[in-house]
């Protein structure tokens, strides 16, 4: 799997290409992690992003999260307690990233980013349990994402 990594202020962004079902622009998308990163407070992190399809994210789902079948992402904060380094690992699902995309009305691209974005935000104690949690990490989405060029991606009342 072809991997793309851009270090900058600390931030180490890894993008392994397991499934290319969307095209992206990897500079774009790891500005984006890295500047969402920085925002809340993140100096030094080694942030690990697995673009993958149906069947990969199928298998993780069930492996580590005793679920069947497929997601859109599934993040993993893989920090030590102890150290002001933060790792993360995040699976975003590019086939379902097109499929939604195409029925949304919007590019592949954009959801690819708001999946990443999701999972990051995650890891960045967002929660979407409630709908008070998942309005508040939605919006926030929808922010980010318009800075970065993409336009309200969530766009809650679509879904």
């Amino acid at each position: 799997m072809p991997k793309k990594n851009i270090a900058s202020s600390g931030i180490k962004v890894n993008i392994c290409i397991g499934c290319k079902a969307v095209a992206f622009n990897d500079k774009h998308i790891i500005d984006l992690i890295r500047q969402t990163a920085e925002h809340f407070g993140t100096r030094k992190a080694q942030i690990n992003i697995a673009v993958l399809g149906d069947e990969q994210i199928a298998g993780i789902n069930r492996r580590f999260l005793d679920k069947d079948g497929v997601t859109d992402v599934i993040s993993f904060d893989v920090s030590d307690d102890r150290s002001e380094e933060k790792f993360f690992d995040i699976a975003v699902n590019a086939q379902m990233a097109k499929r939604q995309a195409k029925s949304l009305a919007h590019t592949a691209e954009a959801e690819l980013a708001l999946y990443i974005l999701h999972g990051l935000l995650h890891n960045f104690s967002f929660d979407d349990a409630t709908v008070r949690q998942a309005a508040k990490m939605h919006r926030e989405e929808d922010d980010i994402l318009k800075k970065f060029g993409f336009g309200v991606v969530y766009d809650a009342e679509k879904r």
